[in-house]
């Protein structure tokens, strides 16, 4: 069967950044995962992602202002691929298919954990403050489908990450990385297979190979 191609997009830093990207690659090399990555982009012209594609040998691009919805179908245009993953990616995105876009977040997705402005150590100071607060018991690995609502795609995956008295964001993060990178490869390889899709009424479909309560848990299991 041939593989299918995702476009990566990831926004890493001038100076760090790009481990999702990295991680999925090189997943899909040594487990021969049913996914290659065609290209990755950031809107970084140096920096951690270009960093890691030289290495990798993956085709960078560097996507800069203003971000619309002509310079997305741009890149699918050059690029031609089967889906588009977010991974770290921090710019809105404008013009795409849901049904063939994803992202990742490193956190629940509903308010106050998800939407406009929540990524990165944002969303893990927040997952703190409602834990100290007793109004949240347990974070989340997410990945869910992008429609023009920032984080408010249907999510296909939602794994649950521990807390602990005494955590700090450094810790959290470090905590939600290593479930990110031991998810996210999965995740795309079930997508680049068909097993889970999204269908004309923006429903999830999960193929009967998968044992879904292993990857997707209700908000029940993170509230107090």
């Amino acid at each position: 069967m041939k593989k299918k191609t995702f476009l990566v997009f990831a926004s890493g830093t001038p100076k760090d950044g790009g481990s999702g990207f990295k991680n999925v690659v090189e997943q899909s090399r040594e487990k021969n995962l049913a996914y290659n990555v065609v290209a990755v982009v950031s809107n970084h012209r140096e920096g951690g992602v270009r960093e890691k594609a030289e290495k990798l040998k993956i085709p960078f691009k560097y996507f800069g202002p203003p971000w619309d919805e002509a310079g997305y179908r741009s890149l699918i245009e050059e690029f031609q691929p089967d889906f588009v993953t977010l991974s770290g990616w921090v710019k809105c995105v404008k013009g795409l298919n849901p049904a063939k876009t994803t992202n990742i977040h490193p956190g629940p997705t509903w308010d106050p954990f998800g939407g406009r402005g929540m990524y990165g150590h944002r969303v893990h100071e927040k997952v703190l403050e409602e834990f100290k607060a007793g109004r949240l018991i347990r974070t989340a690995v997410s990945m869910h489908f992008v429609t023009p609502v920032i984080d408010g795609g249907p999510v296909f995956l939602r794994v649950p990450v521990g807390l602990h008295s005494g955590d700090t964001v450094d810790t959290t993060a470090e905590r939600v990385n290593k479930m990110e990178h031991a998810w996210q490869p999965v995740a795309l390889h079930y997508l680049a297979r068909g097993l889970i899709t999204l269908d004309l009424n923006s429903r999830i479909v999960y193929s009967n190979e998968l044992v879904v309560d292993n990857f997707w848990f209700p908000k029940s299991n993170f509230m107090v």
